[in-house]
């Protein structure tokens, strides 16, 4: 970075004039997509991706130094909080060829900055369809982890060329050479085609990026054709409505003409097109092989659908691009405004979110103890958690969220399939068959911890898939798992067995026979369909017991006993009882006959009695927060 102002540039130009050229190069309108380069950077958390996109944004130049900031293109401060990238980013980038076939000459390359938890793939498939290449980042002191090995078949899937890179060989833990071998024997490249770099440092970024001027392949499209856009991604703007961000396959988008979008057959008038770097800029229009945004004007979320094609309005095309596959939401979760009256703004703000995150689903549901609320489909717990962080934030809602659960199939006696993705839509009666879902799950970790592993996984009801020794040091094991078993703390327990060490990845891999029952919660023999869950058979009395222990610590005394029942059925497992408050009826009583004493208790009695018939438990709104949320759920049981 410090020689930057010594380097010669064609004709003489100093740093600061081939800057201001290569800026208006980037921000002109192609028609030769063979100047363009489209790749993305696959990583698993915390390997270093947002930091070298930060110095990619610094090398061209399209950030000045002093508005740089770190992770810069991760915008919302849920991200910078957390340290993780949570929705893909994309930015265009000017940059002159330094060395190999191409040097002296001028690139254009659009990079997307993916996240690397599990819980968003969604958003990294996506990122790949508008993309030729992938950049394969992996931190030379931990080496290949689960979520990159997930990331990288999904590239591979997409025929995209991978360019494998070693981040973080600045590190004194660093090692480089081991793990470059390890990375060529998965992918089946030599060792020293592996590059490695410093995203902290800068060392061998304008490598990296010479390389992927030189092995990305440039789009593929017809110019001359009718023009196709695929929407990769969109976010809603208060002032200027849906902003959607495309990827062009063929032929060429204008400012000021009008679309149609092709899935639901609705026109607009083009405002306004323009490119992303790394600010939004506007621009004559979009060519072939270019991603940027465009804005109609439209409020209504609904009209502007990932995946869907645009085209002209007047002479567009007549076929849709292939679109994407519908994500398959994994876990269920109930949100209920803890204000009933917030109804209406939590419905308004689910559809805004929906359309920045595709991957969420939801629909209205009511709950005897809660009210109106809607039951929304996850990826993943985190999924959730962000999720619901993001409606309080960036919408000042105060929410409660009811456990989560996944998605069972029920065959009753009468042959029916019912989908239950609540515990309230179980069927009563006699059930036939009950199906629960499955995951395939990889886990990378060290060969010290292969006990451990296979024990934990072997009381979560796994079954052990296969393992194989990706180095001497480290293994990779492959179980099938029920998703139940894994939503909750299957993960933390996991990296407290391994020291931080593991790494893990799943996918769906469809569904199998299992003894399930719903547990149902009695408060005063009602049941509270809040707290209603469905647990394996085996681990149904603890689940019970354990959440009559925390509702009896959570709920207040009333003025008469109330007990709390947990129960399968109309069989009772576990009680706990909740003791009345008792006002001193003897406090005015200085000594005297006894038998006046024992007739005031009496009378006392008698209207406990009374007040029990009648009387309606009061559950304050911290208990459903308490006894609801992921953190106190997290230790739920487990069936072996």
């Amino acid at each position: 970075m410090g020689r930057r102002g010594r380097r010669r540039y064609p004709a003489g130009r100093t740093h600061d004039e081939e800057r201001a050229i290569t800026t208006n190069f980037a921000e002109q309108t192609f028609t030769d997509p063979e100047l363009i380069r489209n790749f993305c950077i696959i990583a698993h958390i915390d390997h270093g991706k947002s930091t070298l996109a930060d110095r990619m944004l610094q090398l061209t130049g399209v950030v000045e130094d002093r508005l740089m900031r770190a992770q810069y293109l991760d915008s919302m401060d849920i991200e910078r909080e957390r340290g993780i990238t949570i929705k893909a980013q994309n930015v265009r980038l000017p940059w002159t060829v330094r060395s190999g076939e191409f040097e002296g000459e001028r690139r254009v390359l659009h990079m997307i900055d993916t996240p690397g938890h599990v819980d968003f793939t969604y958003e990294v498939s996506r990122a790949l369809e508008a993309c030729e290449g992938a950049v394969l980042l992996v931190d030379a002191a931990q080496g290949i982890e689960a979520q990159t090995l997930a990331n990288l078949y999904l590239a591979m899937e997409n025929d995209l060329e991978i360019i494998p890179v070693l981040n973080k060989i600045d590190l004194p833990a660093a090692d480089p050479d081991h793990y470059a071998a390890e990375i060529a024997g998965i992918i089946g490249c030599e060792p020293e085609e592996v590059l490695r770099v410093s995203g902290k440092t800068g060392e061998g970024v304008a490598e990296l990026m010479d390389r992927i001027c030189e092995l990305v392949p440039a789009p593929v499209g017809e110019a001359e054709a009718p023009a196709r856009a695929m929407i990769f991604d969109s976010i809603y703007d208060t002032y200027r409505g849906v902003v959607t961000y495309v990827r062009v396959v063929d032929g060429k988008i204008n400012p000021r003409e009008k679309i149609k979008m092709m899935s639901t057959g609705s026109t607009h008038d083009m405002l306004e097109v323009g490119i992303v770097s790394p600010e939004a800029k506007a621009s004559d229009g979009l060519g072939v092989g270019e991603v940027g945004y465009l804005i109609t004007g439209v409020k209504d979320v609904r009209q502007s659908k990932v995946g869907d094609t645009i085209t002209s309005a007047r002479g567009g095309a007549e076929e849709p691009l292939p679109g994407y596959r519908e994500p398959q939401p994994m876990v269920f979760s109930g949100l209920y405004p803890v204000d009933g009256s917030d109804y209406p703004v939590l419905r308004e703000a689910l559809e805004k979110l929906q359309l920045n995150d595709a991957a969420l689903t939801f629909e209205p549901e009511t709950s005897v103890a809660l009210g109106f609320g809607f039951r929304c489909g996850f990826l993943g717990l985190l999924h959730m958690e962000i999720t619901r962080e993001r409606l309080e934030r960036e919408f000042d809602l105060n929410l409660i969220s009811t456990a989560p659960n996944v998605v069972y199939h029920v065959v009753t006696e009468d042959g029916e399939r019912i989908e239950v993705t609540n515990p309230s839509l179980w069927p009563e009666g006699k059930l036939d068959e009950i199906y629960e879902p499955m995951v395939k799950t990889t886990i990378i970790a060290p060969s010290e911890f292969v006990g451990p592993i296979m024990e934990l996984c072997q009381s979560r009801r796994g079954s052990l898939g296969g393992m194989d020794y990706l180095s001497e040091a480290r293994v990779e094991m492959r179980y099938t798992l029920p998703m139940a078993e894994i939503i909750f703390d299957f993960f933390d327990v996991l990296k407290s067995r391994t020291r931080g060490y593991a790494s893990m990845d799943y996918e769906e891999a469809g569904e199998q026979l299992a003894e399930l029952v719903k547990v149902d919660i009695l408060l005063q023999g009602e049941a509270v369909d809040a707290f209603s869950a469905i647990v394996h058979k085996d681990g149904a009395y603890a689940y019970g017991n354990r959440m009559a222990l925390r509702l009896k610590d959570l709920i207040p005394r009333q003025q008469f006993e109330v007990p709390i029942q947990a129960a399968i059925g109309a069989r009772i497992i576990a009680r706990e009882n909740i003791r009345a408050i008792r006002k001193d009826v003897l406090a005015k009583c200085y000594g005297g006959d006894i038998s006046r004493k024992r007739k005031l208790l009496e009378k006392q009695k008698e209207g406990k009695k009374r007040m029990k018939t009648i009387g309606r438990v009061e559950v304050p709104q911290e208990a459903f927060v308490a006894a609801l949320s992921t953190e106190s759920t997290a230790d739920k049981p487990k069936g072996k």
